[in-house]
């Protein structure tokens, strides 16, 4: 099926559910292929259709004051927003979208009050997309930027066809659910809203065919409209399970309604063969993709929305800083006889002026992530990847509370293997990490430049990077994969100088029997703290670590 044709069908599926779908994604440019999907979208959704853009007014979806009409009629008069009645909503831009719009756009979607959303995405490159708080809710994520303007052929349902559609209710069970949720689980999508808009959506297909329940293509088809776009890894296979063997006694069952169901393989197989181009890639590096927030750990950062307040100041109100009503009001109260006397026919109340005007501040702290760089190579090389392993589970294991992140870079050999990408979660790290690659030459430099691209990346994603550097400094493996001692020392201090000025926080902890110079002299190069710490288990190698970083 074509993306054209995914489209028409995925736009179909949402004129039936609307609400339950809450709308869906458009990645195109300006063309004639978006205008036609925009009128095809204006023709089969039943709400009235209106334009939004990221910097419309909160008065536009919420309602406020009718500032003319207020004047002309000598009373209040509030003017109803787009909230207050069912209407299809097209965000144009949405890649420009802010956090206070799409928070208020999310709260209308969860509130159920008969809103469809369509996020009109223009961004040109990989970073600029939509708000995840938005795509979460939405069941669909197109793209049609390679559909070819003759290709865009409207072929949807009649509108008597789609009206009998929603008046069909095909049958779910909770074996419907299971499957779509397992599936949903191999491929890293770690939302549950997913499965239970991809049930709506097979549901609506379902409806759309004029059928009372729903088969294993509706369900492939769903997966495929649905799972594909969020899957953020290839399928991994499940964990290993020990089966209780049958009981001897027990009378044979024929499978019952379970068997009928879609086998799981093969709507793996139906997902895995619509997965977006370059998600291998994305797989192998691991690195982030969402804009993280605080308040965690990391850097110091001012605002006006979160975090620890900090003492009011004079400003300018431009629609997104906070009053302080208190402050506001301490500032003017001084000056209340003195502007009542210069305005005697003011009424009584209190009389507030720009200059009083006080803003609200906050310090936030952006989330943290630590990043490993564990020498996995000579003798020692297991002992030291399991601490580390320890280590990783013991941070992740309070990772909620404090925000902390964690990524796991191992190298050996001629090069460096990111094992875990940055992560919170408990769950995927042990599974990752339970196999340990260990033994080879020591490619410091490679270590330290895969850091380096990590850390850049989490940086560009508003987290605050911090490395530790497991490792006794004594390279043997030059950047080019070619053997010496000489070569690789020098390339390892080229990238450890030039990490320096990132004035990244650090520690390099040598772990190696006898601690030498050159554990020193790598922290030196790195401007980090160094600790020497032979035969250190997990928890004094974490211990360790949370002195250096917050010391």
């Amino acid at each position: 099926m074509t993306a054209w044709a995914q489209a028409q069908r995925a736009l179909a599926a949402l004129a039936v559910d609307p609400v339950g779908l809450g709308g869906l994604r458009l990645r195109a440019g300006v063309g004639p292929v978006r205008q036609r999907f925009e009128e095809a979208c204006a023709n089969v959704l039943l709400a009235p259709l209106h334009r939004l853009h990221p910097s419309d007014p909160d008065a536009r979806l919420f309602g406020g004051l009718d500032v003319a009409g207020s004047l002309s009629a000598r009373r209040a008069i509030r003017a109803e927003g787009l909230a207050g009645r069912p209407a299809t909503l097209m965000l144009t831009m949405a890649e420009r979208c802010g956090p206070g719009m799409a928070a208020r756009l999310a709260q209308l979607l969860d509130n159920r009050r008969g809103h469809t959303l369509v996020l009109l995405d223009e961004g040109a490159g990989a970073d600029e997309v939509a708000p995840a708080t938005l795509r979460d809710r939405l069941a669909f994520d197109l793209d049609l930027d390679a559909v070819h303007w003759r290709d865009a052929v409207a072929d949807l349902p009649s509108p008597d066809r789609l009206a009998q559609a929603r008046h069909l209710h095909p049958c779910i069970t909770d074996d419907h659910l299971a499957v779509l949720t397992a599936a949903a689980a191999r491929f890293g999508i770690d939302s549950l809203r997913a499965p239970l808009l991809a049930l709506r959506a097979a549901r609506a297909l379902a409806a759309l065919d004029g059928v009372g329940e729903i088969t294993d293509n509706h369900l492939a088809e769903a997966a495929t409209l649905v799972l594909a776009p969020r899957a953020t890894c290839l399928p991994q296979d499940p964990e290993d399970t020990t089966e209780t063997p049958p009981d001897p006694g027990a009378e044979p069952t024929d499978g019952g309604p379970a068997a009928d169901h879609l086998p799981e393989d093969m709507l793996i197989d139906a997902v895995a063969a619509a997965l977006p181009p370059g998600l291998v890639d994305m797989a192998k590096t691991s690195t982030p993709t969402r804009a993280f927030s605080g308040s965690g750990a990391g850097a110091k950062r001012k605002g006006n929305r979160r975090g620890r307040p900090l003492p009011s100041r004079a400003g300018r109100l431009d629609g997104r800083a906070r009053i302080d009503l208190v402050a506001t009001l301490r500032a003017a109260a001084p000056f209340q006889t003195l502007r009542r006397n210069a305005r005697p026919d003011s009424l009584p109340a209190v009389i507030v002026t720009p200059q009083d005007i006080r803003l609200r501040r906050h310090e936030d702290r952006s989330d943290r992530l630590l990043v490993f760089a564990v020498d996995a190579s000579g003798s020692q090389a297991l002992a030291r990847m399991a601490e580390a392993k320890g280590a990783v589970e013991l941070f992740l294991a309070r990772a909620y509370a404090k925000r902390d992140h964690v990524a796991l870079i191992a190298f050996r050999g001629t090069k460096a293997e990111v094992l875990l990408g940055p992560t919170r979660s408990l769950v995927q790290a042990r599974r990752q990490l339970a196999a340990l690659p260990a033994g080879g030459g020591t490619p410091l430099a490679a270590g330290l430049q895969m850091a380096g691209t990590i850390i850049t990346s989490a940086r560009h994603h508003g987290l605050s990077p911090a490395l530790v550097l497991l490792t006794d400094g004594r390279a043997n493996v030059a950047l080019d994969g070619q053997p010496g001692r000489a070569a690789a020392q020098s390339d390892a201090e080229r990238l450890a100088t030039a990490m320096r000025a990132m004035a990244l926080p650090g520690v390099v902890i040598d772990t190696s029997s006898r601690p030498g110079a050159d554990g020193a002299a790598l922290a030196a190069w790195l401007d980090a703290r160094y600790l020497a710490l032979p035969r250190a288990d997990a928890h004094r190698l974490n211990q360790g670590v949370e002195a250096a970083l917050s010391g």
